[in-house]
């Protein structure tokens, strides 16, 4: 099911997963001359959504792909999962393999930004076929537990809705500051339009509070001594294919070290650094778009 979204240059698509939950993508067409490679599908992070490439998809799109960007179950204007426990990876990876389908789409570049890199990662060790390669936006297999276990502390909370976009901005700025440090108010206020909605007589989170279960699970307080988990075999299913790597220079969650690692397992992954910016930059910053579209012009 698809219709029409007025002057934002894609269609809205609606599918019925086979959990019966209806989720939610934009479709923007290849503009321009289309460059007969394969489409590009996007992928955000664990408390994000669809808005969040909503400058980046149209870039892509100019380049002559057809770009998808999808809701993940329980954000944004995809259906809440009245069983939390499937909010995980290896679920949203077959979501995603389901919508392919669908859709008619028999391989895909994928952009993962975190939790959505994680997504690529796995659909790559299930179903090879799918993942003609793939940019990966401040993730990797080694992730830092630090910085887990401070994501954890705030995934999920119940929090009142912000009563207005002004304090909803101030929010975003007190959670991801420090990611962000030289930033603008306007900045921080589309910041706050891509991660809340209004709900509720106020401005809310735009996602299932419930997703924080299976995340709080293993990175409670009380599994700190538990090591962040190590995805290596994951991403070696996706080695030896077009790879593009982006890491936010001040990322806490990914580190230089975990980004080294990745090349000695992937030497010819591609790499590109964002000055000032931590998990995670938004793939717009002169340094990540060039990678990405020089990136774009070689893959499959």
């Amino acid at each position: 099911m698809s219709g029409d979204s007025p002057g934002t240059g894609f269609s809205e698509l609606f599918f019925r997963n086979g959990d019966r939950l209806n989720l939610y993508a934009r479709d923007y067409p290849a503009s321009g001359i289309a460059s007969g490679k394969a489409p590009v599908i996007c992928l955000h992070g664990l408390t994000r959504n669809s808005k969040d490439f909503e400058e980046l998809a149209p870039r892509i799109a100019a380049l002559g792909r057809r770009v998808v960007v999808m809701d993940v179950r329980g954000r944004g204007r995809s259906e809440y999962d009245s069983m939390p426990a499937r909010y995980v990876p290896p679920t949203y990876a077959g979501d995603g393999a389901a919508w392919m389908e669908d859709l008619k789409i028999p391989r895909a570049v994928f952009v993962g930004t975190s939790m959505g890199g994680i997504i690529t990662m796995i659909l790559s060790a299930l179903a090879p076929g799918r993942v003609a390669g793939a940019v990966l936006n401040d993730i990797g297999p080694r992730l830092e537990q630090a910085a887990l276990d401070r994501i954890a502390l705030y995934v999920g909370k119940p929090l009142p809705p912000a009563a207005d976009w002004v304090e909803a901005a101030q929010r975003c700025k007190a959670v991801n500051g420090l990611a962000f440090p030289d930033e603008s108010d306007a900045f921080w206020m589309t910041f706050a339009r891509r991660t809340y909605v209004e709900r509720d007589g106020g401005v809310a989170l735009d996602y299932d509070p419930a997703i924080a279960a299976p995340f709080a699970h293993t990175y409670s307080d009380q599994a700190k001594k538990t090591p962040a988990p190590d995805l290596t075999p994951f991403f070696d299913a996706l080695a030896k294919k077009p790879l593009l790597t982006i890491r936010g220079e001040i990322s806490d969650l990914f580190s230089a070290d975990g980004l080294a690692y990745m090349q000695s397992r992937a030497p010819q992954m591609r790499t590109a650094i964002v000055p000032n910016v931590g998990h995670a930059p938004y793939m717009t910053e002169p340094a990540a778009w060039q990678a990405i579209r020089a990136f774009l012009q070689d893959a499959p």
